[in-house]
């Protein structure tokens, strides 16, 4: 077994993550630029700070529910606290953002659904990096920006059980939101 990264490092999932929900506040405008800007930085500090203590690249799943950004009938309360601080409502979010999402943020993935039955798709997959090993050989892909590499030895995604019960192909009307680049 390899001794993996440090407990802190999370940037990238969390980016992937923020990139994805920005988008949406991109692509169904009424946000400008600067606001979506702020927003991400907001909600890169929100998570970090949220995260700082339930992040486990050892055991990727441990504190899976807790890192998992959910809206359904109910705004989660860090993306809440982030749209606040460019000036939007709840209200305006539930317009913005998908009514039914499920945003997992773990060490070395970050996959969502839309919908209940919405099949889960992976937007941020990595290798953990063992110790030693400089962090920029550790392969890692954001979905569309080529090859996604493979779990590791016997690592198995938190959703991988969801993912095979759900639908094989993700909602036409979400599937250019699929990918998340840097």
């Amino acid at each position: 077994m390899h001794t993996l990264r440090p407990r802190g490092t999370m940037k990238p999932e969390i980016t992937a993550a923020v990139s994805f929900l920005s988008r949406f506040l991109r692509v169904k405008g009424h946000v400008n630029d600067r606001q979506v800007q702020t927003f991400n930085q907001s909600l890169q500090e929100i998570l970090a700070e949220h995260y700082k203590h339930h992040w486990f690249p050892d055991r990727p799943c441990k504190g899976s529910g807790y890192r998992c950004i959910r809206i359904n009938h109910k705004m989660d309360p860090l993306v809440g606290q982030a749209g606040q601080r460019i000036g939007l409502t709840i209200q305006q979010l539930y317009l913005l953002l998908p009514s039914e999402l499920t945003l997992w943020v773990d060490p070395f993935e970050v996959s969502y659904r839309i919908g209940e039955d919405g099949s889960i798709c992976v937007l941020y997959e990595s290798q953990p990096v063992p110790v030693g090993m400089p962090v920029s050989a550790g392969a890692s892909s954001a979905l569309g920006n080529g090859s996604v590499s493979s779990m590791v030895d016997s690592h198995l995604s938190c959703k991988e059980e969801m993912r095979v019960l759900g639908r094989t192909s993700p909602s036409k009307a979400y599937n250019n939101m699929m990918t998340v680049s840097s």
